[in-house]
């Protein structure tokens, strides 16, 4: 069986570029595939640990926009005049509230590479991830503007089509994203959702 080679192409490519981290290039793929982000874009990335999306986000949103990220875990000065880093847990109430007040209105852009702390046990990690997107979700629809976008991390399995089903009442679009500098074997996908606030109500059958 192989094993995975953490310092891959993906993760060379990642310190020679000054990246924290190999997702910065799942991330540039995610906006290619679905443009996600604007000039002058504020947005919120939760799970933001160890910077590789925000040093993305910050690029693509320009320096007249705004990006606010929170993780539980430090987070070292990326320097970046455009970011705003909250290190807490994002259940709690006070920490919601220290958000609110960084980004300083409604973001355009959520996105969430949240993952649980795995277990090795396939479904239990699967349900893990899948509660954290909920989460995130009922977060994007407090900070979201009307037709603002969502991205997020989900490993697959069994309750992926519920889930869908559910963000597909709060979003007009969700597609299934599978970057190419994810890692081999991995069971990670994103979620890019767009249209907030714009789906089309489940009309009555007769």
């Amino acid at each position: 069986m192989s094993t995975y080679n953490r310092k891959d192409s993906y993760y060379k490519k990642a310190k020679a570029a000054g990246y924290r981290s190999r997702a910065a290039y799942k991330l540039l793929e995610l906006t290619k595939r679905e443009k996600l982000f604007a000039k002058q874009m504020k947005v919120l990335d939760l799970g933001c640990a160890p910077g590789g999306w925000l040093q993305v986000a910050a690029k693509l949103v320009g320096p007249k926009g705004l990006v606010v990220g929170i993780d539980r875990l430090e987070v070292q000065a990326l320097d970046l005049a455009n970011v705003k880093v909250i290190q807490g847990d994002i259940t709690d109430s006070n920490t919601r509230e220290s958000l609110t007040k960084a980004l300083g209105g409604k973001a355009g852009l959520v996105l969430s590479d949240m993952a649980p702390d795995t277990s090795g046990v396939g479904f239990a990690d699967h349900h893990q991830s899948v509660q954290l997107v909920r989460m995130a979700v009922q977060i994007g629809a407090q900070t979201l503007v009307p037709g603002g976008k969502f991205c997020a991390k989900v490993f697959e399995g069994a309750e992926l089509n519920e889930l869908i089903s559910e963000i597909k009442k709060d979003f007009k679009k969700v597609r299934r994203v599978k970057p190419k500098a994810t890692r081999k074997g991995s069971r990670e996908l994103y979620l890019i959702c767009t249209g907030f606030g714009l789906a089309q109500p489940n009309l009555p059958h007769y």
